[in-house]
């Protein structure tokens, strides 16, 4: 596909004044990069260098745009005559918005269906063959929502450390994962997991392109948070990403085992759009407004809850997504790399009964429910030392059951199936809040380490949270532990090894379980083998859960 170089369309067609207001575009103008422009396999591309001396190259387009006919087809690789001035951010792909109270607000951005953008930070001083470390970020959001565009995601101050920084958008809800039988005979005998095709996509775009903005394409590392994380894994098992990146990092968190919707239950509910929308053919799906489209999707993030239909991510199509993980792991087929995996100490956990209780009564009701004979075995190993812990012990026992057993199976995986080293953590350290500050989503007198508390101080955005308004009261200390995290994250690029001079991070060993415990500081810990193992012997019965919380994950 052929496109014009120039800033046509959604961006041109704004007013100047609109378009300063949108912080999400930015305002500055254009500052040229010595050597611009980059002969990418696109076409020709100008970035703009910022005040701190960064090169930014913003709203690259990786991709045809996925309208038309490509509205729930595999992503196109785009060709376009001239110069693209890559200076501002794209839009984020469709999907609701959030409201300005939130903790993950920092101000508007566009939403639409031509989406396929990535951004790219590099230093100032970078040059093509430069063999920098590449970190290419992908965001969470449940599958539903999330975008590149978001301060928190970005990659400024990690380039002025010395490396490429690469985020990206990809379809997501039933943009990104809706199957339909028509599709899937149309498309080889699959359908679904476009948003993860997008990524692949970019994946190999970075791998083509990299070099010339003085990254090294061995180099690469690709690191997710939440539904990021998750599909990070899937790359781990899709066959044709082998070779497009040499670790892995997943942020709350690593699942090998757990498994995606079949495609015949994915066509099933891509049919249930159909009949929702009134259509009477995917032609005429093609032609419906994606607004209508994303009013019959199921939401419960960003503070409300809306039903609908669910399009909850992976698919096992039988191509990007071979076959059920256990299959996969059983004949070896996980791309050998090593990895982090992690999560945060007030992470979610509603997925596990233990998580709603908030007394000791409860508490040993929902042991008694999930492990019937076992229940008084499972109180003597996870007892409550108190009625007042009783919240915060089942908290606690629920993420050891899940995030933290979880990341365990990742890295006896990785032992046995690729031989490459797995680096565990837990981020146990509270944002330190400015008082009196009001969040609709957070109390900050009661949260902890929640989920996405680690995304800043690995890419040291500690100071988004204070763009439009103060919630934060950073400390020296603060910055200090952002300055461990992202070298390490770096090291991990650069050599495959998170271990720094700042920081002893052991990988995981069968013989002597240890992982990172990243407080004020970083320590290494003993993990509780004998608990973890108990509960990897004893799966706990199916208990009846409330609906999920409506709080914002991303």
């Amino acid at each position: 596909m052929l496109q014009k170089a120039t800033r046509r369309g959604w961006r041109q067609m704004l007013p100047a004044l609109l378009i300063s207001a949108l912080p999400g575009l930015g305002s500055a103008a254009m500052v040229p990069i010595a050597g611009d422009p980059i002969a990418t396999t696109g076409g020709q591309l100008a970035g703009t260098r910022l005040a701190n001396g960064v090169n930014a190259y913003l709203g690259v387009p990786f991709a045809a745009p996925p309208t038309g006919d490509r509205r729930w087809a595999p992503p196109q690789p785009i060709r376009w005559d001239g110069v693209f001035n890559a200076d501002r951010k794209g839009p984020a792909c469709m999907q609701v918005l959030r409201p300005h109270d939130i903790n993950h607000y920092f101000g508007e951005e566009p939403t639409s269906e031509d989406c396929l953008y990535m951004n790219i930070w590099t230093p100032g001083d970078a040059r093509p063959g430069a063999g920098l470390p590449v970190v290419v970020f992908i965001y969470g959001g449940g599958y539903t929502i999330g975008s590149s565009g978001l301060a928190n995601y970005g990659g400024e101050n990690v380039a002025r450390r010395g490396a490429v920084f690469v985020n990206f958008n990809y379809r997501v809800g039933a943009m990104g994962f809706m199957a339909h039988p028509e599709l899937t005979r149309a498309q080889g005998g699959h359908s679904g997991n476009y948003g993860l095709m997008d990524q692949q996509l970019a994946l190999e775009w970075v791998r083509d392109n990299i070099a010339r903005f003085g990254g090294d394409p061995a180099k690469v590392i690709i690191m997710g948070q939440s539904a990021g994380a998750g599909s990070v894994a899937a790359q781990m098992f899709n066959p044709m990403a082998k070779g497009l990146f040499r670790g892995a990092v997943m942020s709350s968190g690593c699942n090998f085992t757990g498994d995606g919707m079949t495609l015949a239950d994915a066509e099933a509910l891509g049919l249930k759009m159909q009949q929702a929308l009134g259509s009477d053919s995917l032609a005429a799906m093609r032609n419906v407004p994606a607004d209508r489209i994303l009013a019959q999707q199921a939401e419960s993030q960003l503070g409300l809850t809306t039903q609908g239909l669910r399009f909850g991510g992976p698919i096992i199509d039988g191509y990007l997504y071979p076959a059920p993980h256990a299959e996969l792991l059983a004949r070896g087929a996980l791309n050998a790399v090593p990895i982090i995996a992690g999560y945060n100490s007030d992470d979610i956990a509603f997925n596990n009964p233990l998580s709603q209780a908030s007394t000791g009564e409860q508490y040993r009701s929902l042991a008694q429910q999930m492990y019937g004979g076992d229940a008084n075995e499972f109180l003597r190993l996870f007892p409550l030392q108190s009625q007042a812990q009783a919240r915060d012990t089942a908290k606690a026992v629920a993420l050891l059951a899940g995030f933290e057993l979880n990341a365990r199976t990742c890295a006896r995986y990785q032992e046995s199936v690729t031989g490459q080293p797995a680096y565990l953590y837990r981020y146990a350290h509270k944002h330190p809040y400015v008082p009196g500050v009001k969040l609709a989503d957070q109390d900050p007198a009661t949260v902890g380490a929640y989920h996405t508390a680690d995304i800043p101080f690995w890419f040291d955005t500690l100071d988004a949270y204070n763009s439009l308004r103060p919630t934060r009261n950073w400390t020296a200390a603060d910055r200090t532990l952002t300055d461990v995290m992202v070298n390490s994250l770096l090291n991990f690029a650069a050599t495959g090894n998170p271990a720094t001079e700042q920081l002893a991070w052991p990988a995981w060993n069968a013989n002597r379980e240890q992982r990172l415990e990243i407080g004020q500081t970083a320590s290494t810990v003993t993990m509780p083998s004998r608990q973890l193992d108990w509960l990897q012997t004893h799966p706990a019965a199916a208990v009846a859960l409330p609906p999920r919380p409506v709080g914002p994950r991303d």
